[in-house]
Formats: structure tokens, sequence, C-alpha cells
């Protein structure tokens, strides 16, 4: 019997070993203060067009911004940069990708918001940037940081102010995980770059690419989510959140993304139980729609927002 009981405590120190690496691996991100906004991701798509996406960055970066700060309902400080265009405009709250930065990846999407003449709010998610924390949680405590950041803005612009909830990559599937839960009624569309329809599913692919087998190595990473990052992996997903709201939501994903598959945003789209939209960019590889057709990305985003009655 003593045998027995030192080889299951052994085998589960090996067990909570594995998982704190593999919460350390995938949800922990400890220099994120640090991060260099400049740094373009690695891979052939982001190269062909790093030069555009350096000038957009450098552009945004020397607009004057006022720097925002809420506290999440955890108690954790949340940062952002607010973009003032227009008095009384509609305003747009910006939401990056994982180990991403609202600078680089809204670049454009600022662009946009300027020509259309909305202010802009580019949130730092938590464990981020400028905010705090240190687990990234893939949308399952983001999506309520949307939702305090939704409050702000009402709050602040007031409760008149259409308010757009809009995403890249994980950013994309907070967003459309804070659609079912109790938001501001101003909060009037919902536009999601690239999403992945769980945080579940989006992990189990990222194992088979690195060709690591996910029946073995996910429920590692699950209890590592629980255990360490004190989360369940399992307790959203954009699927199951846009059946139960009914705030129009646009789609925009590449079909050339080898990162999100473009099918994650064709599964949420045929959940969506609301008003709904789905723009495909043929071209365009992950997160990348609005630099390889800025004009097309534009005229979508546009249309759809005319369709909700925020632009006339």
């Amino acid at each position: 019997m003593v045998w027995v009981f030192l080889i299951l405590l052994g085998l589960s120190g090996v067990i909570l070993w594995a998982s704190r690496m593999t919460y350390r691996l995938v949800f922990y991100n400890l220099n994120h203060k640090e991060q260099d906004i400049y740094v373009v991701p690695p891979g052939d798509q982001y190269e062909k067009i790093a030069d555009l996406m350096l000038r957009q960055i450098y552009e945004l970066d020397q607009l004057p911004f006022e720097q925002l700060c809420i506290t999440a309902r955890d108690g954790i400080k949340l940062a952002a940069r607010y973009y003032h265009f227009r008095d009384g405009a509609p305003v747009q709250i910006q939401f990056h990708g994982y180990r991403g930065n609202g600078v680089r990846e809204y670049s454009g999407g600022c662009k946009i918001a300027e020509k259309l003449g909305f202010n802009a709010i580019v949130v730092d998610e938590r464990a981020h940037g400028k905010s705090g924390g240190h687990t990234i949680t893939f949308g399952i405590k983001e999506r309520y940081d949307c939702v305090d950041w939704a409050n702000y803005a009402r709050n602040r612009f007031g409760e008149r102010t259409p308010i757009i909830l809009s995403g890249v990559s994980m950013g994309a599937a907070t967003v459309l995980m804070a659609s079912e839960l109790e938001l501001p009624a101003n909060v009037v569309a919902i536009t999601a770059d690239c999403p992945y329809s769980s945080p579940g599913a989006i992990i189990r692919k990222v194992c088979r690419d690195i060709r690591l087998p996910s029946m073995v190595a996910y429920p590692f990473v699950v209890l590592g989510a629980l255990v360490f990052g004190r989360f369940k992996l399992w307790e959203s997903s954009a699927v199951k959140a846009v059946r139960n709201t009914r705030i129009p939501i646009q789609l925009i994903h590449g079909d050339d993304d080898r990162f999100v598959p473009c099918d994650m945003s064709r599964e949420i789209y045929n959940a969506c139980a609301g008003p709904k939209r789905l723009d495909t960019f043929p071209d365009a590889g992950h997160g990348l729609c609005c630099l390889v057709d800025p004009q097309k990305y534009e005229e979508v985003f546009t249309s759809f927002l005319r369709s909700c009655g925020v632009i006339k």
C-alpha cells in the first residue's frame, strides 16, 4: 500500500508540474509592459506588408491621446488609449489579439474610425501593455473587462452615444463572448475580425499545428488554467454566446488565415441568433484583412454600420 501511495503521489506531482509548465507557456505573460509595439509578427504573410504596418503604427502612435485607466471587477487595473476625433461621435472600443497590442492591430482600424468621425478607445487587454495582471484567459475573463469598458464609455459619453465593440483574433472572440452579457443598451454593433469559435478549439488546433497530440496535451492545459490561472477554459465560447444575443454582429475573416481557420467564423455565423453578416477576404492572412484590402475593409465596415443605423 505504501508503494501505491508513493506512485500516486509521484504521478500527482508530475501532473501538477506539467500543468504548471503548460500554464506558463500558454497563459502567462510576465514582461508585457516592456512590449515593443513596433515588432511585426514573424511569417511571410506579415513580411509582405511590414513596411505598411510599421508606417501605420507610427502614424497612430504619434497622434495625441488620453491615457485611460479603469479597475476590472476582479481588481486588476486596465489601461487604454482614447483617441478623440469628433465631439458627440460614436465610440468604437477596440480589443487586440493574443500577446498583441492595440496600436499595432488597430492602426488601420483607427484610420477608418477617424475618417468616419468616430472616437476610439484602444484597449490594452489584461496581461498586455500597460494593463495589470499576468494571466491571459482567451476571453473568459476578458469578456467581463469588455463590459466594464462599455460601461465606462456609457458613463463618460452618455447613454445616447452609440458604442461599437470591435476585436481582432482573441479580441474578436472576447467581444463575441461579451455579447450575451449585460451590456449597456447603447452598444449597437459588434465587429469581430478573425475570431476563434472557442478557447478550447483554437488551443487544440495549435497543438495539432506543432504536432503535439491534443488529446494528451489539452487536459494539462485545462488543468493549468484551472489551478494556476484560476479560470475555467470551457466556461464560455463565441459560438455559445452569439446564440444568446440580438446585437448585430459582423464577422470578418481572411480565407488565407493560417492561424485561426476561416471556418471558425462560418461556424459562429451559423450560430448567430440575431442580425449577422460575414465578409471574407480571399488573400488575407490572420488579422490582415484591413491591410491587404483597406478599401474593401472600409466599405464592408461602413455598410454594416449603416445597416445598424450608426451611419446615416
